[in-house]
């Protein structure tokens, strides 16, 4: 049976109320009887109550993180900023996955609610809008992660995906790329059309069409998803294939990556790859991917500050902010130029065979 603090007060000779000040404000308890509290707490193995002295206080010491996809390494990285960031500051993170799926994501921020966190971090899944409003009209700071804010009502952190979108499909029109494909997951997911938009624009900019972007929509986003996209493309006859594949994240680069290699498809040589995220098995891969950089930690600990900072200012005071960072391209050995279409000569005819000229 757990030891009461009634218990621990008895043994050492003190009040109920001085045990507590021993717990919770010890500079105001005189060196001798913190110590023999101290040591009646160790001999009997007392063990605080933290839930109930976080309900007394309003609020937990816990803030919740709500991600999409807690496999993706994406969401690791950016769990592992915020953990960072509220550490510092004498929290835990309480992480919670949603899969994409709205009544999983509404059950846990019922769950965080109840638990009294102090504020409420999520990458939302579309239509989320109404919910995460009632949270805040309740009291819970909500701060939107690689997500941008519907209103000037939350903060929010993400990062222009349009733009990455740009980067990648300019970077293979520079290398000579025609035919393009997109593989883009599932298309209601904000950062899917961010990036596909951004594409687009590349396409514009360049006097190409947009119906030239070939959209492979996917499920998921994951390697399966990445590997059955691969397979579509490799069904294509190889005269009108696509000689470059922008994913929309690297686990479908990864996916797509390996279907190629399946069917004796060759990275780069005979089709090009560029991922989006640029985590840490993009840069390992058996073809080092080319990827459009997010700063993910980065992401994650500003979101964690913008929290604690409203969680700790009043409605009044507080200003809500949007922050936006850019993402960069990282180049690796995934692309290079297309193909060049080999030269078919009429019957009879050899190709000549280049002679090397000396100057006069």
């Amino acid at each position: 049976m757990a030891v009461s603090i009634r218990e621990v007060a008895a043994e050492a000779g003190v009040s109920v109320a001085t045990v507590s000040n021993v717990l919770n404000r010890p500079e105001i308890v005189a060196q001798r009887t913190r110590d023999r509290v101290n040591a009646v707490i160790r001999d009997l193995g007392f063990v605080r109550n933290e839930s109930a002295r976080q309900l007394r206080a309003g609020r937990s010491r816990t803030i919740g993180l709500v991600v999409l996809d807690v496999a993706n390494p994406f969401f690791t990285d950016l769990a592992r900023g915020v953990e960072d960031e509220v550490s510092e500051a004498g929290l835990a993170v309480i992480l919670c996955n949603s899969d994409d799926r709205e009544s999983k994501e509404r059950r846990y921020l019922e769950l965080l609610e109840e638990h009294r966190v102090q504020g409420v971090l999520i990458t939302p899944v579309a239509g989320a809008d109404t919910t995460l409003a009632g949270l805040q009209r309740r009291g819970t700071p909500v701060v939107l992660v690689d997500s941008r804010a519907p209103s000037r009502g939350q903060c929010s952190v993400a990062v222009d995906d349009v733009l990455g979108g740009d980067l990648a499909v300019t970077h293979l029109l520079d290398n000579g790329h025609k035919q393009i494909a997109y593989v883009s997951g599932p298309p209601a997911l904000r950062q899917v059309a961010d990036r596909r938009d951004g594409a687009l624009r590349a396409l514009r900019r360049a006097g190409r069409s947009p119906q030239s972007l070939q959209v492979i929509e996917t499920s998921a986003l994951n390697v399966a998803a990445g590997k059955w996209a691969g397979a579509a493309i490799t069904s294509i006859p190889a005269s009108s294939r696509p000689t470059a594949v922008f994913c929309a994240n690297d686990l479908m680069a990864l996916g797509v990556l390996q279907e190629m290699t399946r069917n004796h498809i060759r990275v780069p040589e005979d089709i090009s790859i560029v991922g989006y995220d640029d985590i840490d098995f993009a840069a390992a891969a058996a073809v080092p991917l080319t990827s459009v950089r997010q700063p993910r930690h980065q992401l994650g600990r500003t979101a964690a500050r913008l929290l604690l900072e409203e969680a700790a200012d009043d409605d009044v005071t507080h200003q809500h902010r949007q922050v936006i960072f850019e993402p960069e391209l990282v180049v690796r050995q995934s692309t290079q130029a297309p193909p060049v279409d080999p030269v078919v000569l009429p019957p009879g005819l050899r190709q000549a065979t280049p002679v090397a000229l000396s100057e006069p």
